[in-house]
């Protein structure tokens, strides 16, 4: 059943895109999702938050207007967390497809791939 009040659907975003957006500064806020370890092995270079226990309320005190992009290694953690953040009332919400891994194959060869 469709809900007319639910927030727009979690839209894909691509890693070119994502770094077009960044060149011309007109980026969503990139939340990257990994576990410390991933995020150890290969930061996502460029500004960007983290999702964690201590970042989780502080990041869902944003204006619901806010543009969100979330990372994770593959974009499947990143999309459960793309979904949460739409639960929340969040409407403009992206899925960095591919994630961390995808950037590094398309992007930035100097990020580590893991």
């Amino acid at each position: 059943i469709h809900n007319p009040n639910a927030p727009p659907a979690v839209a894909p975003l691509s890693v070119a895109e994502l770094s077009r957006q960044i060149a011309a500064g007109t980026a969503p806020r990139v939340i990257d999702v990994r576990p410390p370890a991933g995020r150890a092995a290969a930061a996502f270079p460029g500004a960007h938050d983290v999702l964690d226990e201590d970042s989780h309320d502080r990041l869902a005190a944003l204006p619901k207007d806010t543009p969100l992009a979330f990372l994770c290694h593959h974009g499947r953690s990143s999309r459960q967390a793309a979904e949460h953040f739409r639960g929340l009332g969040f409407t403009a919400v992206f899925n960095v497809e591919g994630g961390l891994d995808a950037w590094a194959t398309e992007i930035d060869a100097s990020v580590p791939r893991y």
